[in-house]
């Protein structure tokens, strides 16, 4: 495709999107082929997931790397997001205490695009300065958008709170009950495996790979597995088998309700933890 010209023009783009980042045996042979041979009237744009070190070692990634110019553009995680719509407030000579961007934070995760226009409206409405923290409830709009992803985070770190906030915009969106399941369940099945590997004494890392976890998620799965005991891990998997029967029909129970018991059974087993320590 790239080799054939457009009949109207001297020059063309190749947009090319490989959302997992694994393009298989094949086709990570035909981007080094591509790579090596590049078409002189087309401009090729390849857009990629965070590649870990594992995938940056691969002969197709390097190929890419020497002909190509890479332009890293992650996306801003949460505990990043205070600090980023901070800097945004000082562009426009405005500036919010901490508790006003956690406020701000929390109304626009995971929509940086609605972030950008909330932090403009108060540009239009309020000089430069400090913004107090009712000027910026006052203005800004909840417009935060959610994935099943990010309340798997908030489940595994026990932040009750968060968990909460996420699973009613996920209700509120209409994601469907089963996917959210989905993805919980996927997470305690993971925590199992590496909470039995670590009670056998296993290396944190080669566990990490058995349980396909990988990138900045080992930190905080790992502190999760070291955190929960294995009979809470289990039982959590019993409860979303009952979920899963509610869903089906064949049980009787709030859905979203149970969803939301599920998560916050993690949260409990850390604060009994603290209490104990602390005693």
């Amino acid at each position: 495709a790239g080799n054939n010209l457009s009949l109207f023009g001297d020059r063309k783009i190749m947009d090319i999107r490989i959302p997992s980042g694994k393009p298989g045996k094949e086709g990570g042979k035909t981007i080094e082929a591509y790579c090596n041979a590049l078409p002189p009237d087309t401009l090729t744009l390849i857009t990629l997931p965070r590649i870990d070190k594992q995938g940056q070692a691969t002969k197709w990634f390097k190929a890419l790397e020497t002909a190509s110019m890479l332009i890293p553009v992650y996306a801003i995680e949460r505990d990043q997001l205070p600090g980023w719509l901070g800097q945004r407030l000082a562009r426009q000579q405005q500036k919010t205490d901490s508790a006003a961007l956690q406020f701000l934070a929390d109304q626009v995760e995971g929509n940086l695009l609605a972030a950008h226009q909330e932090i403009q409206k108060l540009a239009l409405l309020y000089p430069a300065g400090n913004l107090t923290f009712d000027q910026v409830k006052e203005v800004v709009l909840n417009v935060a958008r959610y994935d099943v992803y990010q309340l798997s985070d908030a489940m595994i770190s026990a932040d009750t709170a968060r968990y909460t906030r996420i699973l009613t915009g996920l209700q509120g969106e209409g994601t469907a009950p089963l996917l959210i399941l989905a993805t919980l369940a996927e997470q305690i099945r993971q925590l199992i495996i590496l909470r039995k590997g670590l009670d056998n004494g296993q290396s944190p890392a080669q566990l990490l790979q058995a349980a396909r976890v990988w990138g900045d998620r080992q930190k905080s799965v790992m502190t999760a597995a070291k955190r929960i005991n294995l009979q809470s891990l289990t039982q959590g998997l019993s409860d979303a088998a009952k979920i899963d029967r509610i869903i089906k029909g064949v049980a009787q129970g709030d859905i979203w309700d149970e969803l939301l018991q599920l998560g916050l059974r993690f949260a409990i087993h850390r604060h009994r933890n603290s209490e104990k320590m602390a005693s």
